[in-house]
């Protein structure tokens, strides 16, 4: 069975949830960012805490971008953030097959890493099989 990591900005975070279902539904494994939101307590946590968990945060996404078969940037309106771009960055390097949402404008040096560009969950199956 294929298998799909999907990265993107927490700001995307429904529209990533319901892709990723999506895909689900046809048999997919997705592996998801966790995408967590700031609450009162993060604001009351140590720095060097905060540090440790977002250096596991990052290294779970690391971890699910080696297991799966491809992986898609949901870059809705082009946008790609920090994070997004150092897991860009690690799937490059780690020799995955990236897709992404949509090509972005500003920044050509990213699009020349995509294999290719997709709109729907449906696209994308036909991808990965």
């Amino acid at each position: 069975m294929k298998s799909v990591v999907i990265c993107g900005s927490k700001r995307f975070k429904n529209e990533m949830k319901e892709f990723a279902s999506k895909l689900r539904d046809k048999g997919i494994i997705v592996y998801e960012p966790y995408l967590h939101n700031p609450d009162k307590e993060w604001k009351t946590l140590s720095e060097a805490y905060k540090r440790f968990i977002l250096l596991g945060l990052t290294h779970d996404h690391f971890y699910k971008i080696r297991k799966a078969d491809v992986v898609f940037i949901y870059n809705k309106g082009g946008y790609i953030g920090n994070s997004t771009t150092l897991e860009i960055g690690y799937s490059v390097a780690s020799n995955k097959p990236i897709y992404a949402l949509e090509e972005e404008k500003e920044e050509g040096c990213r699009n020349i890493l995509f294999t290719g560009f997709i709109k729907t969950p449906t696209q994308l199956i036909k991808k990965l099989r």
